[in-house]
């Protein structure tokens, strides 16, 4: 009697064991990560934030899991950035323009008329240059994994059409929330408006500004062919995103885990950088398509912009420093001695 009690009791303990086991496992729950962008889902963004989502999944083996939000839903690319600071979001996507006000070295990638093509812009951006920059960031609660393509930015607006340097006169142009922006095109005659790009739309619509500047893909993606009637092949900036994370929650991560997110976000900025690429031309020919007049802005026209910032760019070398600028251009003779 006494050994089937004791069997018994044995039994009941191996099962409420076994139980709790099963419990614990089912417990263990993906570490979720909030990944916010300003585009809608089926822009270039939208679409290599998928693959960064799925990768990240694969090579956790389930363990991570990527919650995208998109459409600015988490706020613009500088509240977003101020949430990544301060730990109450883990990853997102966004300008490097935005982050000039964190960063100073940032303000590098906004200089006007830089780089001429996508092979500069891939071996600057990947290169000692573009790491230098990209470190700067943990000094600033944030960390800089790879940077995304969004493209050579080009101009559209309402009012007239820009062939020449005095056609921008008086345009109210939306800008980003940087000051190198601000100035080039008050440089350049335009009046500049800081605004959000979750807020651009509404703007252009109502007239509060009566144009704006990015890339092909942008311009179709968000529509503003629907009330944007000219638009100018300028190329004044190529313009990266950046992909960052909480610099607070990034140290709290296993050595492992920052392998898979760094592994997950190298192949998400191949697969952007080709698919923006793609998508590119064929935007602009969809632009064209859906009404808009498209203007190339001409070489000599190009060179009138370009010696009319060069206070802008002067500035620029000061603020980021000058032995980066000066590394950076040391690195650009050498790619287009190349050639």
């Amino acid at each position: 009697m006494i050994l089937i009690r004791r069997t018994l009791i044995a039994c009941a303990v191996g099962a409420s064991l076994l139980a709790s086991g099963l419990a614990s496992a089912q417990d263990i729950k993906p570490r979720l990560i909030r990944f916010g962008y300003g585009l809608n889902e089926q822009s270039n963004q939208g679409r290599a934030t998928k693959v960064l989502a799925a990768e990240i999944e694969k090579l956790s083996g389930g363990k991570m899991k990527l919650r995208a939000i998109g459409a600015a839903a988490l706020g613009s690319d500088v509240q977003m950035q101020q949430a990544l600071i301060g730990g109450a979001q883990e990853m997102m996507v966004g300008s490097t323009a935005t982050l000039v006000g964190i960063t100073k070295e940032m303000a590098l990638w906004d200089t006007p008329f830089l780089i001429n093509n996508a092979q500069e812009a891939d071996a600057i951006l990947d290169g000692p240059v573009g790491d230098r920059v990209r470190n700067k960031l943990e000094e600033k609660g944030l960390v800089g994994l790879v940077y995304w393509e969004n493209g050579f930015r080009n101009l559209t607006n309402s009012k007239r059409a820009v062939v020449k340097l005095e056609d921008m006169d008086g345009i109210k142009l939306r800008v980003m929330q940087n000051n190198v922006y601000l100035d080039s095109f008050k440089t350049l005659g335009a009046n500049a408006v800081p605004l959000p790009f979750s807020e651009l739309f509404s703007a252009l619509e109502t007239k509060a500004v009566d144009g704006q500047e990015n890339p092909y893909n942008t311009i179709l993606s968000s529509k503003f062919y629907e009330i944007q009637k000219y638009l100018t092949v300028t190329n004044h900036v190529y313009s990266p995103w950046i992909v960052l994370a909480s610099k607070k929650w990034w140290d709290g991560l296993s050595k492992d885990e920052k392998a898979v997110l760094m592994s997950a976000a190298k192949t998400s900025r191949d697969f952007e950088r080709k698919d923006t690429r793609a998508e590119a031309t064929k935007a602009l020919e969809d632009l064209k398509a859906k009404g808009m007049q498209v203007n190339v802005l001409s070489a000599a026209e190009t060179a009138r912009m370009r010696d009319k910032l060069t206070r802008i760019n002067a500035g620029i070398a000061s603020n980021v420093g000058m032995d980066l600028w000066q590394d950076t251009q040391a690195e650009l003779a050498r790619l287009r001695a190349k050639k």
